[in-house]
């Protein structure tokens, strides 16, 4: 099982498994290697008149980054609302059974000619107007999602999309639900450690593709939807970031997966007495399999320790923290880890009832609510988790800027 935090590894508890720690320390301003040593990391990224460049020159470095925060944020969502009741009609379930166990009650589905991607673009686009940053100088897209138009990864075609005419490096995370905790730790790394000026994280995902809407188990819980949000380096005493912390357990895959699966169709050429199994026939991924129960625990476990460990490197206490913004996979889960960590249901932030589960896209699609209809303000502390497939989960404590 894998682990990442910055500043230093403290003890973690005991989770089953020999835990390995990371040869490099990071720190707010920058790597360092074990022995305190500085190293100055220069990239090259998107600097004035890089529009004039051929996509073959190199760029101009920036000097690291000694800090970084949020200071734009966006979110998109699809026209068709499916409520509970619609789901009901085509499923044995009804809106008491699914709202009560969930705290779902309506969700947004991708219809149509309707891409992913697209979403992706209109949320990105208000975070930078909120930002007043020019597509030009975004220098990094970081497209977080398990459910790309191409699989070969959207994150080119959203940066096309905004029309960033500096052709700044575009690319996909794919890691479900924790997916834009893991953007948002990556950023700010490449801002203190690369000298990266503007990044832009984009949590996306489409599960609709990927739902049995026969299975009342897995239909009722997932939804559509784009988030996104800038990060920009400022000075040290501005920072937004103050520490994080990340782990994976493949072992727990098979409680949540959607699997690589062979067509079952005849062969197109047959064997005619050539080399057995080749070629090989055409494959596409299964439905979302979830064993709930073990989720849920999952869930309900680690998130709690993972935010109490963020917050330790952070330097912060609980009673740092201004509001709660977890991965809104299930009001049970959100209760569970505020009652855990001893916050008060007021200052905790969700919008599950009105969205479902919208895998990367959750946290981001819920932070921008929060802030345009002026719940969260400048200068709150927020302490936010993901968690789901792979498994992985992580939490980081923030600043809204």
């Amino acid at each position: 099982m894998a682990n990442a935090s910055w500043g230093f590894t403290p003890t973690v508890p005991h989770l089953d498994r020999t835990r390995i720690f990371p040869s490099i320390a990071i720190f707010r301003s920058g790597f360092y290697s074990p022995d305190r040593i500085s190293k100055r990391v220069s990239c090259a990224t998107t600097a004035n008149g890089a529009d004039k460049l051929s996509p073959s020159e190199s760029r101009s470095p920036r000097v690291v980054g000694k800090g970084c925060k949020l200071v734009g944020c966006g979110s998109c969502v699809p026209n068709l609302q499916v409520s509970n009741d619609d789901l009901s009609k085509i499923v044995d379930t009804n809106d008491e059974w699914i709202s009560v166990r969930t705290g779902i009650r309506n969700r947004r589905v991708l219809t149509g000619k309707d891409r992913m991607t697209g979403l992706a673009i209109e949320a990105a686009k208000k975070a930078l107007k909120m930002a007043d940053v020019d597509p030009d100088d975004v220098d990094l897209v970081l497209l977080c999602t398990s459910t790309p138009d191409d699989l070969f990864g959207s994150a080119p075609q959203i940066q096309a999309g905004l029309g960033c005419k500096g052709n700044p490096l575009a690319f996909d995370i794919t890691a479900a639900c924790s997916g834009f905790i893991l953007g948002l730790v990556s950023a700010s790394c490449y801002i203190r450690g690369g000298g990266f000026r503007n990044v832009l994280v984009i949590g996306a995902d489409a599960l609709s593709r990927y739902v049995d809407w026969t299975d009342r188990g897995t239909c009722i819980l997932f939804g559509d939807a784009a988030g996104a949000v800038l990060l920009q380096a400022c000075e040290s005493e501005e920072d937004g970031m103050f520490g994080f912390d990340l782990h994976s357990d493949g072992e727990g895959n098979r409680h949540l997966n959607a699997s690589i699966k062979e067509n079952e169709t005849e062969d197109l050429f047959g064997t005619n007495g050539s080399i057995p199994g080749f070629p090989p026939k055409s494959s596409s991924y299964s439905y979302v399999q979830m064993n709930g129960k073990e989720v849920f625990k999952f869930a309900c476990r680690v998130v709690p320790q993972s935010i109490e460990l963020a917050l330790q490197n952070a330097g912060l206490t609980r009673s740092s923290i201004d509001w709660l913004l977890l991965h809104q996979a299930n009001q049970r889960i959100l209760d569970g880890v505020a009652t855990r960590l001893e916050i008060p249901t007021e200052r905790v932030i969700s919008n599950l009832a009105n969205y479902g589960n919208t895998s990367a896209a959750s946290i981001p699609l819920a932070l921008d609510e929060a802030v345009r209809s002026g719940k969260i303000k400048s200068g709150e502390t927020i302490a936010t988790a993901g968690f789901g497939a792979g498994l992985t989960w992580g939490s980081a404590i923030i600043r809204w800027n």
